[in-house]
């Protein structure tokens, strides 16, 4: 039990100081004066707001940071699993890194798109899952599947293109998911299984109603990349004679408990279909922008009552998991789209996004996502001392648009502290970074054989003059 005194809450046009009581994991009252009960502490000067959620990363790209070369998504692909031979310690470690980034930045949920290590699929989701557990994280482990080789993921063109068989079929990959449900969907302990087909790119059919079988017979959440670049556009209109929208809907995998992450080339008619089916975008600026991928519109998906929240994206191709800077660039980018700036995302608007529309994705909303009696107590404190929020204004104005920089001053998860005075109480993050420093090292540009391989290709279907090799 803990009371948390003289804290400030937004309300509805304004902020109130309130004291916080919570009771046995969830928020119990809210209130002026209320008597402590538990263990008090001081929210003088202090902002208080329910958890966000980094609703889409992939933890174990914290590996490649800093070092992918500029390149789309495609072929992006081909780089990163040329140089991402993976072990068990380090899926363990660099979820460690990431839960730890995601707390520090305000958010209390994690969406993990998990790289699973061939033939060591169910060790990964046990290793990702001791971290989140260890750090204290609400974690959404949603363990990335496909049945169809790289190359699949590009559209055809003209030519005849033919493709490796995948190493694993799709009725293995389904008993793998199936299994790790067993295993490790754990709701009332803070650990979640999605089904996560990567997307329409390198999943058939058959994998995604395996997946929306799975879901419907234990309840589980749906994950997918969806329309990320132009090349996903081109290759649906192949593939199926429509849009990936409308193919995902014909076969059922829309639904409201399906998180789609990107969503930046749909059309009208697309988004009508996500506001119909109840589907929730996930919006990952950052990487859009470092892939070059696109803006995706983001106004016209509110305005059309689609759900959307935030992610971080991997490590990889943002470089970060910085969850303020991507509530903050995926507010204010968009205000180049509409010139009505009446459409434009406000910093209130922002937070309730990050919140309760993670929440709303995951079909918790009503456990999770805002600061009202009942619900599980994930809370963040925001210390408006600190210099990157002063001199004071508006607190949210100040978080959202602001460059914050270590503001977060406590958090709790199911009403447990895993923050406190700015530092993890959970886990040593010295020795953390000793053994991220330990098991890398300073590297420069490198060279991908498989993007030499394929970026002819890649180039010519996307309408790109074959004049210079990528080096």
């Amino acid at each position: 039990m803990i009371t948390i005194q003289n804290v400030l809450i937004a309300t509805d046009n304004s902020y109130a100081t309130v004291d916080l009581q919570v009771v046995d994991g969830k928020i119990a009252a809210i209130a002026a004066d209320l008597d402590v009960v538990g263990t008090a502490f001081d929210g003088n000067n202090k902002l208080l707001l329910p958890g966000f959620f980094n609703a889409h990363t992939h933890s174990s790209e914290m590996w490649q940071r800093g070092i992918m070369s500029a390149l789309p998504l495609e072929l992006w692909l081909a780089e990163l699993y040329d140089f991402a031979p993976l072990d068990l310690e380090k899926v363990y470690l660099s979820a460690l890194g990431t839960a730890v980034e995601t707390l520090l930045s305000g958010g209390t949920s994690v969406v993990d798109h998990l790289v699973l290590i061939p033939g060591q699929e169910l060790e990964t989701i046990a290793t990702a899952t001791r971290a989140y557990r260890e750090v204290g994280i609400r974690a959404f482990i949603a363990p990335l599947i496909q049945d169809e080789s790289l190359t699949a993921g590009m559209p055809s063109g003209e030519s005849a293109q033919t493709h490796e068989p995948y190493f694993r079929s799709t009725v293995a990959t389904l008993e793998i998911i199936e299994e790790a449900v067993r295993q490790f969907h754990r709701p009332d302990e803070g650990v979640n299984i999605l089904v996560a087909p990567t997307g329409i790119q390198l999943c058939t059919d058959a994998l995604f109603e395996g997946c929306i079988e799975l879901s419907s017979r234990y309840n589980l959440c749906r994950h997918s990349h969806l329309l990320e670049t132009r090349a996903q556009e081109k290759l649906a209109e192949e593939k199926y004679g429509c849009t990936a929208v409308e193919h995902l809907k014909r076969i059922g995998y829309l639904s409201d408990r399906t998180t789609l992450a990107h969503c930046v080339h749909l059309n009208d008619a697309d988004i009508a279909i996500l506001a119909e089916t109840q589907s929730t975008v996930v919006h990952n600026p950052l990487s859009n922008l470092r892939l070059g991928s696109g803006i995706a519109p983001i106004l016209k998906y509110r305005q059309a009552g689609v759900n959307v929240t935030f992610g971080c994206d991997g490590a990889s191709s943002n470089d970060s998991q910085d969850l303020l800077e991507a509530i903050k660039i995926g507010s204010i980018l968009h205000n180049v789209t509409d010139s009505d700036y009446q459409h434009w995302i406000t910093p209130r608007q922002a937070v309730e996004m990050a919140s309760l529309g993670g929440a709303k994705g995951l079909n918790i909303a009503d456990k999770l996502g805002s600061l009202t009696p009942g619900k599980q107590a994930d809370l963040v404190l925001y210390d408006l001392t600190n210099l990157s929020l002063l001199p004071r204004t508006d607190p949210i104005g100040l978080l959202v648009l602001g460059r914050p920089t270590n503001v977060v001053n406590s958090a709790w998860v199911n009403g447990k502290q895993v923050i406190a005075d700015g530092k993890l109480t959970t886990i040593n993050v010295d020795e953390l970074r000793q053994e991220l420093f330990n098991r890398s090292q300073w590297e420069t540009k490198r060279k991908s054989q498989t993007v030499a391989q394929i970026e002819a290709h890649y180039r010519t279907v996307m309408g790109l003059r074959n004049t210079k090799k990528h080096g």
